[in-house]
């Protein structure tokens, strides 16, 4: 089967999932052709079986904006003809999921039929794709796609009640590789960061509002002042700037590092003792879960599809958005004794398990197998 995976190559949710999906099913002797911009940032190898086609977008000063969407539209359609593709898999509505099936339909006019599987990830439903201007394309993207997943049930939720969706709607939900994160600790890396046998917090993100990095400061001000700890923040954002304004007026500076954005984020979360994930929006929350493959106990907000995932008192706590203190409070249970901390990353490693991309690549597969199981009934 060959696969056309269609992306954002960057280091946000959508586009390491689909990443790591083409991977594994590379892995398992599918071949897939990552289309996207540029090379997508886990995408570290390209082997026999996996090809990346980027989308050359032209400057043209006529244009003010870059037409992005035709450029893409236009390369979907030349690969799947030149590559002989059997499926589309894109991720996130906007604009991939309408680019797809477009592009479906210029192929449907040279007789060749292409199914389009479009996979929704968060906010191109709870945010982007619920203002008035893109609303009628993300309806009509995914009414026309041949079959959709959602990464939580709270995410398909919200689609159906916010679009007019004609399609069923099948829950698949975010996974880890443990073969990538069920890593050992480094020692020598834990002494580094925290030489005095300090705590080691950590978060990551894209560092956008959304997530409430304020929060993360003032969750950790909180456990520093009863636990010497460290803080290790992962990521790049348009936040980054302002939140390191206010660490040095918290005066937290000697004890928050910013590590910007790193590949390896299992490196660093191996010799984490807590994950915070205070967000407003998080239609899943894999960086929870990531943590939690690495036996991280979590303490979270409430927002959206992190319940799915965090399991209140098991696997961490979770609070209402914005209650800092709480949390604060709940992180200081979990790391004040040591007994009741191992019992928490046992349970978040577990939880985890549930999770294994080895459980979650097969319904993926099953979703490809039917629809072309049904093209070839429609051919014959």
């Amino acid at each position: 089967m060959k696969i056309g995976m269609i992306c954002y190559p960057t280091y946000g949710g959508s586009g390491v999932m689909a990443t790591e999906l083409g991977k594994a099913l590379a892995h398992k002797g599918y071949e897939v052709h990552f289309i996207s911009t540029s090379l997508p940032v886990r995408l570290d190898t390209i082997g026999s079986n996996i090809f990346f086609h980027e989308v050359n977008v032209l400057n043209y000063p006529l244009f003010e904006y870059t037409p992005y969407e035709s450029a893409l539209i236009s390369k979907i359609v030349d690969v799947v003809r030149y590559e002989k593709l059997d499926i589309l898999h894109v991720h996130y509505a906007i604009p991939h999921a309408f680019a797809a099936v477009i592009a479906k339909q210029i192929l449907a006019s040279q007789d060749i039929n292409i199914p389009v599987v479009t996979t929704l990830h968060g906010t191109d439903i709870t945010l982007v794709g619920r203002d008035a201007t893109y609303e009628p394309t993300v309806t009509f993207s995914i009414n026309q796609s041949d079959a959709v997943t959602a990464v939580s049930q709270f995410l398909k939720d919200e689609t159906f009640k916010y679009f007019k969706v004609k399609k069923d709607i099948c829950v698949i939900p975010n996974f880890v590789d443990f073969e990538r994160f069920n890593k050992k600790p480094k020692n020598h890396f834990k002494v580094a960061i925290a030489p005095n046998g300090e705590k080691i917090i950590v978060h990551t993100s894209n560092f956008r509002e959304v997530k409430r990095l304020d929060d993360v400061l003032h969750v950790f001000e909180g456990i520093n002042k009863v636990i010497p700890s460290k803080l290790l923040l992962m990521g790049d954002g348009p936040d980054r700037s302002r939140l390191e304004l206010l660490t040095r007026k918290m005066d937290l500076v000697q004890d928050v590092r910013f590590l910007g954005k790193i590949e390896a984020v299992e490196e660093v979360l191996s010799i984490a003792d807590l994950f915070l994930l205070p967000s407003e929006r998080e239609s899943f929350g894999l960086a929870a879960l990531e943590a939690m493959a690495c036996q991280v106990p979590v303490i979270s907000s409430d927002a959206e599809g992190i319940p799915e995932v965090n399991i209140d008192g098991v696997t961490g706590y979770i609070s209402k958005i914005g209650n800092v203190k709480e949390m604060a409070a709940n992180a200081l249970k979990i790391l004040s004794d040591p007994a009741i901390h191992q019992q928490f990353k046992l349970a978040a490693f577990e939880r985890a398990k549930e999770f294994d991309l080895k459980n979650i690549i097969v319904k993926y597969e099953d979703v490809y197998k039917k629809l072309l199981a049904k093209k070839a009934i429609m051919v014959s």
